[in-house]
């Protein structure tokens, strides 16, 4: 498959995406404006806010409600049937998917490299090998000079000085991809926290935020720390991204590039789940992230809006993608995608 390689500069994202969009006939005529709302991931707002900025200028009849409230909120609200579609970048688990009585379809829409990022004065181009990273975020180092940081960094001015950890405050996807790639590469890590939305830290000096927004903000004012970020927000807020070394033995630094390498052999099953948890290239913590919306909606205009809104975002708004460093899904994943949703989604 091929993802786009072209770097531009991100959009900051709000935590609560309100944008109208229009809709115009082509399931069928929608004769009164239609409102979604979406609830989940903050992954991936700042794209869903530049897709609903961009979809206004073509279809102004549908107004389109997104909260980046976290993952783990976006599935329990889908779970409920509180809105008429969810965001995740921990794709459904089975039980999960069980327990939505209309049904549910996972729609791919975007993937992108989680960043290590950290707040050292006077330290560039820090980089953690496999066995480092996971070491740091199992307990196993806790000051910034240890022996095993070191011999990463050759040379560089690490200080005597204990790591502080800012993690994610709410259920996430990121951290689910973040850990899904620790447990991959480290049985202590698995073991000890494993691949989790909302895993139990065992560290000290734990910091915690709300959404990517509020890890960004907790590394960027707190020297000696380290945290975990989509790469947008690294970019956004100016902060340091650790090189990880990845399946080759190579450190690579977050890029749409790197991401892309990684991302560049996925195999997409006929329920468009996956998860990459040690790609074999590129940069290694990477994931992709979906939006869920039901089989079975309560009225025919419902189902209309929401074929709509997902053809559009499959078909025009995947061009924006890479505008924002996120890569885009395949043609012929979407359109596979694409007939599914255009002949399950039913009132």
């Amino acid at each position: 498959m091929i993802f786009s390689t072209t770097i531009l500069n991100r959009v900051v994202a709000t935590s609560v995406v309100t944008t109208s969009i229009a809709l115009s006939p082509f399931f069928g005529a929608i004769a009164q404006a239609q409102t979604l709302n979406g609830a989940g991931a903050t992954f991936p707002a700042p794209l869903y806010e530049r897709y609903a900025r961009e979809v206004k200028k073509k279809y102004p009849d549908l107004r389109i409600n997104y909260q980046a409230i976290g993952s783990g909120g976006g599935i329990r609200q889908v779970i409920a049937g509180t809105v008429d579609f969810g965001g995740s970048d921990a794709a459904m688990k089975d039980d999960e998917i069980a327990k939505v009585k209309n049904g549910v379809i996972l729609v791919p829409t975007a993937g992108g490299a989680v960043s290590v990022v950290y707040n050292l004065p006077g330290v560039n181009n820090l980089k953690l090998s496999r066995a480092t990273l996971p070491a740091i975020f199992s307990g196993q180092i806790s000051k910034w000079d240890d022996a095993k940081i070191k011999a990463d960094n050759p040379g560089a001015n690490l200080p005597n000085q204990t790591i502080k950890f800012a993690v994610r405050a709410d259920s996430s996807g990121t951290t689910f991809i973040f850990t899904n790639h620790l447990s991959a590469i480290s049985g202590y890590f698995k073991g000890r926290v494993g691949a989790n939305t909302a895993p139990k830290w065992n560290l000290p000096n734990v910091l915690r935020g709300k959404g990517n927004p509020g890890v960004a903000a907790l590394v960027s004012r707190t020297p000696g720390s380290i945290g975990y970020v989509e790469y947008s927000y690294a970019v956004q807020n100016n902060l340091k991204s650790a090189l990880v070394q990845n399946k080759k033995g190579e450190f690579v630094a977050p890029s749409l590039q790197s991401a892309n390498a990684a991302l560049a052999t996925v195999s997409f099953p006929n329920n468009y789940r996956v998860f990459v948890g040690d790609p074999a290239q590129g940069y290694p913590i990477v994931g992709l992230t979906w939006m869920m919306v039901y089989k079975q909606y309560a009225n025919a205009s419902k189902a209309d809006a929401v074929k709509k809104w997902i053809n559009w975002v499959l078909k025009d708004g995947q061009q924006y993608n890479d505008d924002l460093n996120y890569t885009r899904i395949p043609s012929n994943v979407a359109n596979r995608v694409l007939q599914t949703v255009n002949s399950s989604v039913k009132p």
